[in-house]
């Protein structure tokens, strides 16, 4: 038995909407996730006002490319059909057009100047960093993370990938935990080899490298676990690596303070030792 061509037009249109539909659904279900998400094709949700801003200049930028592209096309297929030898047996012999060769200079540049702007504007904003409400320093080691928490007393302590948490190979046995709506200094050095400390969510990617200390910051808006990872290769175990941030509230901010003094209080036995204790 045969179907009509429009039969199948209509239900190939039906199949591509549930599609859409499941997608769209699919993304929404996963949109407070800190962390990537199945068949994810744009960057994670943003939780900081640096991340919006990342994500204005990549749509700004999208935009900008897909004019060009479609005006390189058109453009292609245009001389393509007017001007083959079929179309067009007598070429012309002109060799100057003054008004093209202006317009083809100066538009360039000024597209170049356009992205410049907020290009400079965005680095500066990342480079710049504000009076800080809570310093961190995150230590990349082989094959973890150590966070200080200078502002708090001695309070220090290592940060393991777990083997019984989800999501799977992003958890850890302990997060850095920082309060919502402050501005967090997060100051990063290496222990032995380069790494390199980043969260997609809150716009974030920093060398960690010895004998050196480098600094970024951020502002989660939003409470939650918040997922990166090493984004530096540092050996064997470089994809067993993960950073878990957990983002609380002034109050519950607080109580773990009061919590890590007494857990993570360093002793002279180091922090790996003393954070080994404490989940026993």
């Amino acid at each position: 038995m045969t179907m009509s061509r429009g039969k199948i037009g209509r239900q190939l249109l039906g199949l591509a909407a549930i599609g859409i539909a499941l997608a769209v659904g699919g993304v929404s279900a996963f949109a407070e996730a800190g962390q990537p998400k199945p068949w994810e094709m744009t960057m994670q949700t943003s939780a900081s006002p640096v991340m919006d801003n990342i994500e204005w200049f990549h749509t700004f930028l999208l935009w900008i490319i897909g004019t060009i592209t479609v005006f390189v096309t058109v453009l292609l297929v245009w001389v393509m059909v007017k001007f083959n030898a079929k179309s067009n047996p007598v070429p012309s012999r002109t060799t100057h057009n003054t008004l093209i060769e202006v317009v083809w200079t100066i538009v360039p540049v000024m597209i170049l100047v356009g992205i410049a702007i907020p290009s400079f504007r965005l680095l500066f904003e990342q480079t710049d960093i504000p009076k800080a409400d809570l310093t961190v320093k995150a230590t990349g080691k082989q094959w973890y993370w150590t966070y200080t928490y200078p502002d708090n007393g001695k309070i220090e302590f290592d940060s393991l990938m777990a083997q019984d948490k989800k999501p799977r190979l992003l958890a850890v046995d302990n997060e850095m935990v920082v309060p919502v709506n402050k501005v967090i200094r997060v100051q990063t050095t290496g222990a032995d080899v380069i790494h390199a400390f980043a969260v997609p969510a809150f716009g974030i990617k920093i060398d960690a490298i010895p004998g050196r200390l480098n600094e970024t910051w951020f502002k989660a808006t939003k409470t939650g676990m918040f997922y990166g990872q090493c984004s530096e290769l540092c050996g064997k175990d470089h994809a067993f690596m993960p950073i878990a941030v957990r983002v609380v509230s002034d109050q519950e901010f607080a109580s773990w303070v009061e919590m890590a003094k007494k857990k993570f209080a360093s002793s002279g036995t180091g922090a790996y030792a003393v954070a080994q204790a404490g989940q026993q």
